[in-house]
């Protein structure tokens, strides 16, 4: 199934009681079928069941930057500097690593690879160039530093046989791949796939559909684009009524909508008035699945 021409190009629809101050990281959950995402500088978790139009916010006691699911049970949170499990029940959080040790820095987009890892990137507060890192947590909760001298450490995505990891950093306006070991979690030689265009806005979050094509928010460019990896080429446009796109995901019982956090935060009354739905969800359908996503497998 191919994307929708960008002739017939889509908008997406907001959810309502969905808004948040800085809405990041959507992760549809397949054994609950409901959308969690993170509120960052609201410092709250965000849960969506899409068959009784029911949101739920569990506060947080710092900023949360991203959430993925665990096998085992419970949801795996980065909050500012450390990775806790959190028992959505009765809302306990654990700490099972802290490998950032200055408060200026905080975590930033995160995901599961096909082996059940936790990769998560930084970011300065102040957005320095070069003090960002691209961490994993293994199964044995050992976390190990893969790449340094980034700026926003972003998106995250994996191609169905494993064999490429894709990357964001976003002031770069550009999407890396790396070859990828399953086995170990070691990435290997680096290339360029996708370039986007100043003017499109900045590359942030990101999620790949069955068929190898690589969705991304674009922050600043009210949209979300469909790229294919192997061209560079963009194959689709969804437009969204929010001008800071942060972050989208594939879900739904048949991972055929698209669900798409944005932001509010640091906007001017006069953005506010062009765009008052921002900080929102938004969903719609482009006519192609997601593929499920991945959990974290600690080491038993």
């Amino acid at each position: 199934m191919a994307p929708t021409s960008p002739k017939e190009q889509l908008t997406a629809a907001v959810i309502p009681d969905t808004q948040s101050r800085l809405g990041e990281g959507p992760c549809w959950h397949p054994q609950e079928q409901v959308l969690y995402w993170v509120d960052i500088e609201g410092h709250a978790l965000r849960r969506y069941n899409p068959a009784t139009a029911k949101v739920i916010v569990y506060p947080m006691p710092e900023r949360i930057n991203a959430v993925a699911p665990i096998l085992e049970g419970g949801l795996l949170v980065a909050l500012h500097n450390r990775i806790c499990k959190c028992d959505i029940a009765t809302e306990v959080l654990e700490e099972v690593a802290t490998p950032l040790h200055d408060a200026s820095i905080r975590f930033n987009d995160g995901k599961c690879d096909p082996a059940g890892r936790f990769w998560i990137g930084t970011m300065a507060l102040d957005v320095t160039p070069g003090t960002a890192e691209l961490f994993c947590l293994h199964k044995n909760l050992e976390v190990k530093q893969v790449l340094q001298n980034l700026t926003i450490s972003n998106g995250l995505a994996w191609s169905a046989d494993a064999a490429t990891l894709y990357f964001i950093d976003t002031p770069t306006h550009t999407i890396q791949a790396f070859n990828y070991d399953l086995a170990t979690g070691e990435i290997g030689q680096k290339r360029e796939v996708v370039r986007v265009p100043e003017e499109e806005g900045m590359p942030d979050g990101m999620d790949i559909d069955t068929e190898g094509n690589l969705w991304i928010a674009l922050h600043g460019g009210a949209a979300v684009a469909c790229y294919n990896p192997a061209t560079g080429e963009q194959l689709q446009k969804i437009k969204v009524p929010a001008v800071n796109v942060t972050s989208c995901t594939f879900g739904g019982p048949d991972l055929d909508t698209l669900y798409i956090t944005t932001a509010r935060e640091w906007l001017s009354e006069e953005q506010l008035e062009q765009y008052p739905l921002s900080g929102s969800m938004f969903e719609v359908k482009p006519g192609v699945q997601g593929r499920e996503v991945n959990f974290f497998i600690p080491q038993s």
